[in-house]
């Protein structure tokens, strides 16, 4: 029997380092310690400040933090509007003019919005929520392809004080009726349909069926997008475009106290039903808005901004919707996947649109990787000047690819680490301070704080441990909708007084934060507690592998055995011992997979996220969960005919 361990193995470290350029630096909004400084002095008037800076109020606050564990208030006794912040203060200030949305649909078709185009639409829609019955309080949930209207329904539901659950457009019908009946929303807003690899995915018939078990719907509002035949219940179902012709054109944005339930955002919970999490007004802006202008170091009278994520998840809220609009920022919304026409679409729409920052998921950069450069170099990526990762720990060697092929060497990468719960950002570089290392977030962000503990919660100075958080932040969650108890028990009891992220990392001898995922993809292998990040990272630095996942199996030798997915770049081949000896050169023997998959694709969801859940399942030989989130299920029915030609490796 093994000896339990209490923490999480280091196995490797990346010793390369990538200093901000000297123009870059000249030119950074910030280039030096102060605001580190700041942070650290006081994190309470760190946030205070940029609240009353960055923020406008209806009326000021004069509280800062109030907090009894587990429960925060920002700036309570102040008021403002979201809406108000993102768009009628644009305009004031003469931005109206100003292009918010460079709008790209996956058939070609392109659209431009201005801020004042926006508040036009936005007041409008306000208006329509407000003639179906909607008030202060209510909750709307959005179903969208990524099209404008779903930012315009989300500013509309802030506008008036109703609180928007997005849910995202590639998700089940059963999904969707579980997000209604838990949050008891009153109205739903979706579409036809949507464009995706060239062809229409239905969205309202999905709807239709979701709400065959629900009870509390209302009114559904459908965009008309992608003109496929539906059917619309009378008296319960709208045309979006004929309700915005008969809406009043002005809504005066509403003040809401700083604590008002701004939106519901589910994630996936291990009991299977999924957590809304809660986020609230001030804080939250305050926070979205703040990182948003340093870690991109956002300049907003020439940069052109792109996030390539759904707004179906958090960054899309926090980094599509609000954070940049806050900022008046100007950015690309685009519609499709990144292989349709060809493989070289996202390059394409960076040269047509001279976009100057990119932020996308690491799972992505593996994808282009796969590809190969090839498709970069058609086009002019000269524009880029920042470029970042959002969604899960970037490995070195992708990291590497991204900052020569993408970056052209020349930008800063920012790899973020945040969650859905956290709001936004809290652990990435600051591109004009930080000397960073590829697959490293760095270190957290100024008014953050974060330590590694081990498993009894002692603090951990070096080596791998828990990512535990251990003051309160603006954008914190207030909770989970319906199940405080649950709130608690989830984040804040594992270690007393601390929250705790549900993720490994560690720590290197100069200080740097090196995130490993989840806990739960953590082996342990013959008591070494090994994360599948790492293995995974081994896998990718070998010249031939573009993508490779990881998984845990059951194993009567050793506790669990590595398995690993491969997918291997373009038109290169190696042989699997080879790579079984690569990872032990890399990061040690005890790492070696037992056996290794290769595969032409790896199963993901429509937002990119790797299913290792699904993976486990073959690995296993258990029945397959439910598919419905993944953007090829026929992967995983080809993965399962290979596991069962594969004899066991000795």
């Amino acid at each position: 029997m093994v000896d339990e361990v209490h923490a999480i193995d280091a196995l490797s470290y990346e010793q390369r380092t990538f200093p901000p350029s000297t123009e870059f630096k000249a030119n950074a909004i910030v280039s030096d310690q102060s605001l580190y400084l700041e942070g650290e002095r006081d994190f309470e008037a760190y946030w205070a400040r940029h609240a009353r800076e960055l923020i406008s109020w209806a009326q000021p606050f004069t509280k800062t933090l109030e907090w009894d564990l587990p429960y925060a208030e920002w700036f309570s006794d102040g008021t403002l509007n979201v809406s108000y912040n993102c768009l009628d203060r644009q305009v004031l200030a003469g931005r109206g003019d100003k292009v918010a949305f460079y709008w790209e649909g996956e058939p070609g078709d392109s659209r431009v919005i201005t801020y004042l185009q926006l508040l036009d639409e936005v007041q409008r829609f306000a208006n329509v929520l407000k003639n179906l019955g909607i008030k202060k309080g209510d909750r709307v949930n959005i179903y969208l392809p990524m099209i404008p209207e779903a930012a315009v329904a989300m500013l509309a539901c802030a506008r008036i004080g109703a609180a928007h659950s997005v849910v995202f457009g590639g998700f089940s019908s059963q999904s969707l009726s579980d997000r209604i009946n838990d949050a008891e929303a009153k109205l739903l807003i979706t579409a036809d349909g949507g464009w995706r690899r060239g062809e229409v995915f239905p969205l309202k018939s999905q709807a239709d069926e979701a709400l065959k078990s629900t009870t509390t719907i209302e009114h559904v509002v459908v965009v008309k997008r992608g003109n496929n035949e539906i059917s619309m219940t009378p008296g319960r179902d709208v045309w979006y475009h004929e309700a915005m012709a008969d809406a009043d054109a002005v809504c005066d944005a509403e003040p809401m106290e700083a604590e008002h339930l701004l939106f519901l955002l589910y994630t996936s919970g291990t009991t299977g039903k999924p957590k809304g999490i809660m986020h609230t007004t001030a804080g939250y802006l305050t926070h979205v808005t703040t990182t948003f202008k340093y870690a991109f170091d956002h300049k907003p009278d020439t940069d052109i901004f792109w996030c390539t994520a759904d707004v179906g998840w958090v960054t899309g809220h926090s980094y599509i919707v609000y954070g940049p609009l806050a900022n008046g920022a100007t950015q690309i919304m685009y519609e499709g996947v990144p292989n349709f026409p060809a493989n070289d679409r996202i390059w394409q729409i960076i040269e047509k649109y001279k976009a100057t920052i990119f932020y996308t998921a690491p799972t992505a950069i593996r994808t282009y990787m796969k590809w190969g450069a090839q498709e970069l170099a058609k086009h002019d990526l000269s524009s880029l000047r920042l470029i970042g990762t959002v969604g899960e720990p970037i490995n070195p060697e992708a990291w590497i690819w991204y900052n020569e092929n993408v970056g052209g060497s020349r930008c800063p990468i920012i790899d973020t680490w945040w969650q859905t719960e956290t709001g936004g950002m809290m652990i990435t570089p600051l591109p004009g301070v930080t000397v960073t290392k590829p697959g490293s977030a760095t270190f957290p962000l100024p008014g953050i704080g974060a330590e590694l503990v081990d498993e009894q919660g002692n603090r951990v100075l070096s080596g791998g441990g828990y990512l535990t958080l251990t003051t309160p932040w603006p954008g914190m969650l207030r909770g989970i909708w319906g199940d405080q108890k649950r709130y608690r028990e989830t984040y804040w009891s594992r270690f007393p007084g601390r929250y705790f992220a549900g993720d490994g990392a560690k720590l290197d001898s100069d200080g740097y934060l090196w995130l490993l995922g989840r806990v739960d993809d953590v082996m342990n292998v013959s008591g070494h507690r090994i994360s599948t990040t790492e293995v995974e990272s081994a896998l990718v630095s070998h010249p031939s592998v573009a993508e490779a996942a990881v998984v845990g199996a059951n194993d009567a030798m050793t506790g669990q055995a590595i398995i690993a997915y491969v997918t291997l770049r373009s038109g290169l081949e190696v042989d699997e011992k080879v790579l079984r000896e690569h990872v032990a050169k890399e990061i040690g023997p005890i790492a070696k997979p037992k056996m290794i998959f290769f595969t032409p694709d790896l199963p993901k969801t429509r937002s990119g996220k790797i299913m290792r859940r699904l993976l486990r399942d073959v690995a296993e030989g258990r029945n397959i969960g439910d598919t419905t989130t993944l953007a090829d299920a026929s992967v995983v029915s080809e993965l399962q005919r290979r596991a069962s030609e594969t004899p066991t490796e000795d």
